[in-house]
C-alpha cells in the first residue's frame, strides 16, 4: 500500500496521502465531528437566484479572521480538541502552519460542491489547501483553466489527505460532483491560511 503519491499535473503541486489516518482513527474522528460540530446550511446566490447550499458547512479558526466565498461571510468558532489534534497532524505532514478549517458535511449523493478554485484574496498568493476526507469516499474532479484536455479525477478515501500547494489554485478548478449512487455521509476538512 503506498503512503503518498504526487498527481504530477502540469501547473499544479498536488500530493495525495491515502492512509493519512488509519481506519479506526478516521472512524472515531468522523463520529465525534459529526455530532460536535455546529453545522449550518447557508444560502448562496447563483446567477441572481438564491439557493440553499447543497451541503452543510462550519468554520473554525485560531486567529478570529472571517472567511468569505460565494457571497457568504463566515465567522470562525474556536478549534475544539479534535480539530486541534487534526491540525497538528496536518501541520507535521505538510510543514505549514494553518489558521482556519472550513468543514463540509455531504449528507448524500445530492450534496455537492461545484467547480471552483480556493483563490479568495484573504488566502493570499499561491494558497496551500490541506483536505482530510472522512466517511464515504467521493470522487474529486480537477480541470485546467485554459487547457480543456487537462482533466483528472481521484477517489478521496476515508482517512486520506489531499495537499494542494504552489500555483494549483491559479491554474486548476475542482469539484465534488453529485452522484445518483446511494452514498453515505462524508465529512471534509479543508485547512487554510487566512492572513
Amino acid at each position: 500500500m503506498f503512503d503518498e503519491f504526487d498527481l504530477q499535473l502540469p501547473d499544479a503541486e498536488i500530493k495525495y496521502f491515502p492512509n493519512f489516518l488509519d481506519t479506526k482513527t478516521a472512524d472515531e474522528y468522523f463520529r465525534k465531528l459529526k455530532s460536535q460540530i455546529s453545522w449550518q446550511q447557508d444560502n448562496i446566490k447563483v446567477f441572481g437566484k438564491i439557493y440553499q447550499q447543497p451541503r452543510l458547512t462550519a468554520l473554525y479558526g485560531n486567529n478570529g479572521r472571517p472567511y468569505s466565498y460565494s457571497n457568504i461571510t463566515m465567522q470562525p468558532k474556536e478549534f475544539p480538541k479534535e480539530l486541534n489534534e487534526l491540525l497538528h497532524l496536518v501541520e507535521q505532514k505538510s510543514g505549514l502552519n494553518f489558521t482556519t478549517c472550513l468543514l463540509n458535511l455531504y449528507r448524500d449523493g445530492k450534496d455537492s460542491n461545484g467547480w471552483h478554485a480556493d483563490n479568495e484574496k484573504e488566502l493570499g498568493e499561491n494558497p496551500p489547501i490541506a483536505s482530510i476526507s472522512l466517511g464515504q469516499p467521493r470522487f474529486f474532479h480537477l480541470k485546467h483553466n485554459t487547457n480543456k484536455e487537462l482533466r483528472h479525477k481521484i477517489l478521496l478515501e476515508h482517512g486520506s489527505l489531499l495537499l494542494m500547494t504552489g500555483k494549483t489554485q491559479h491554474f486548476w478548478k475542482h469539484q465534488i460532483p453529485k452522484t445518483a449512487k446511494p452514498v453515505d455521509e462524508r465529512i471534509n476538512l479543508t485547512f487554510r491560511i487566512i492572513k
